[in-house]
């Protein structure tokens, strides 16, 4: 793993800041967003450092996207939302907060609007039923 010795997701993967996780391994994390815009939004990072889609290698960008693809699939069998919704940004211009690149797993619900994007944060024991269902769901 490379890092940022200031990005709040090397800390998480340093263990320097605690997460929920759902699952980890060689080069990907996923774990629980702790200000989630839906019930049972994740985040899937690359355990190598890029601020984005334009620093990350080709290599890392396929092994990003395989991990993601994986966790909206167990999300979607575990939560059995209305759609799911995939984001990535690029910039802050874009809406990007956290400068190490990321996808965002957003379980979608009929008629409930999102939450606005790194407003509330909310308890690990919130987060922590979604995350057993997910990682229920990767077994």
């Amino acid at each position: 793993m490379t890092g940022d010795p200031n990005c709040i997701f090397c800390k998480i993967l340093r263990g320097e800041i605690p997460s929920v996780k759902i699952h980890e391994d060689e080069e990907t994390l996923a774990f629980m967003d702790v200000m989630p815009q839906s019930p049972g939004h994740c985040l899937v990072i690359p355990k190598n450092h890029a601020a984005n889609i334009f620093e990350v290698s080709t290599d890392d960008a396929a092994i990003l996207i395989r991990a993601t693809h994986r966790l909206a699939q167990a999300v979607n069998t575990a939560l059995k939302p209305d759609g799911v919704g995939l984001y990535q940004f690029n910039g802050s211009a874009a809406g990007q907060t956290v400068f190490h690149i990321h996808f965002h797993v957003i379980p979608r619900y009929k008629d409930v609007e999102l939450v606005m994007h790194a407003r509330d944060m909310v308890d690990k024991s919130v987060l922590q039923p979604f995350a057993e269902k997910i990682k229920a769901a990767l077994r």
